[in-house]
């Protein structure tokens, strides 16, 4: 129903507790503080051991932004068999694992095989319980050294980044110099292939029908 002339509003809701449902954020600079006591306490209990997990470079998805490299969610299994380390102990020496992603590229399986072998190379593994030494654990040497100054990595990413090439370095022009000498009638010879593959067929049956004529020709 439309108002017309000096007629009341309809449906005049005008006296709801507003004040009652207001969110405000004053408690935001002691959440800040909360969160970060939360961070420090968990880097305290799980040292000497980083607080996150290493993760493999993956490349954006979409043709805008395939250009760009970032963490992926884990290594596949392909990665871990071609660095040596077993699925299993992989996501408990910190590095994740992600049994449903697949290698579509031999750069990227290299890329994080390498860095799954430079993270193993820094690692340094402490036997479970004390005196009960495996293969898998570090030597004693190693274990001793992890009490040196800059020895321990609170986070995984701060010493393996993931790192973006430059836009200029990433993408070059290549001189007409630098271009190696090719065919000068390569467009006519893709165009005369695109033609024999498009009339293979035609030409065929032509020749098949020639052949018969002249075999009633002699007949």
């Amino acid at each position: 129903m439309t108002i017309k002339h000096n007629q009341q509003i309809q449906h005049n809701h005008f006296r709801k507790d507003w004040q009652r449902r207001v969110r405000t954020h004053f408690d935001q600079p002691g959440r800040k503080l909360r969160r970060r006591n939360a961070r420090l306490t968990k880097a305290a209990a799980v040292a000497p051991r980083p607080v996150d997990k290493l993760r493999p470079v993956v490349r954006c998805p979409t043709i805008k932004y395939n250009r760009r490299v970032r963490a992926g969610r884990g290594f596949s299994l392909a990665e871990l068999k071609e660095a040596g380390i077993p699925r299993k102990l992989a996501s408990t020496i910190g590095i994740s694992v992600d049994p449903r992603r697949a290698n579509l590229s031999t750069e990227s399986l290299t890329a994080n095989v390498a860095r799954l072998k430079a993270y193993r190379a820094r690692l340094i593994l402490f036997p479970r319980k004390p005196g009960q030494h495996k293969k898998t654990d570090s030597s004693k040497e190693e274990l001793d050294s992890h009490k040196e100054e800059g020895k321990t990595v609170r986070n995984t990413i701060l010493v393996m980044p993931i790192v973006n090439e430059a836009r200029e370095k990433a993408i070059g022009e290549v001189k007409v110099s630098e271009m190696g000498e090719g065919d000068k009638d390569v467009y006519r010879k893709l165009r005369d292939a695109r033609s024999d593959a498009r009339l293979v067929g035609v030409r065929e049956k032509r020749a098949k029908a020639k052949a018969d004529e002249a075999s009633a020709a002699k007949k």
